[in-house]
């Protein structure tokens, strides 16, 4: 008998819902960012963003965020605090800053901006996005990589990013 549906074997790959939930989730703070914090109502909202933010949140969030936290299960196995502490350490102090800027680097290319007018988004934006990272995801994922099995860890982030996902949408859609 095969795997159920969602379930991570030895060799698969992500579980397609994972990714899913990711896009869904990206979208979603996008949603948020469009009509809570820049108040755009339903009738200025920008469907194709959000559509843009889902497509990254489905091929790169999904797909890298995912990827990171088997390949994190490898090089450090176990859930006990300690090892949740090292997790935290290698993720946000490895992992968290070279993806933050791929991610402002492809929503920059989504959006249509040239390498150089990337480049410059990505320098206005980095540092303030990174900052703001550090203050909200080391608690979480303590707790994720503490309490959480690995095949649940992109769903929990991805509830809990809902917010960090409204920011990043607005910062990366600032121009």
């Amino acid at each position: 008998r095969g795997p159920s549906c969602g379930q991570v074997t030895r060799g698969s790959g992500l579980p397609k819902w994972a990714m899913l939930v990711a896009g869904a989730l990206m979208g979603a703070g996008d949603v948020i960012a469009q009509q809570l914090v820049e108040q755009r109502g339903l009738h200025g909202h920008h469907c194709p963003r959000t559509l843009k933010m889902m497509g990254i949140g489905f091929c790169f969030v999904g797909p890298v965020v995912g990827s990171w936290y088997r390949i994190l299960d490898w090089l450090i196995p176990g859930n006990t605090k300690v090892v949740a502490v090292k997790k935290v350490i290698l993720d946000q102090g490895g992992f968290a800053p070279c993806f933050l800027g791929c991610f402002l680097a492809v929503t920059g290319a989504t959006n249509g901006l040239s390498v150089q007018e990337n480049w410059s988004k990505i320098q206005q934006d980095y540092m303030d996005a990174l900052v703001t990272n550090y203050c909200i995801w080391p608690p979480v994922q303590i707790a994720n990589f503490y309490f959480v099995p690995l095949q649940h860890r992109l769903a929990v982030v991805q509830c809990v990013a809902i917010i960090w996902n409204c920011y990043l949408s607005w910062k990366a859609n600032q121009m």
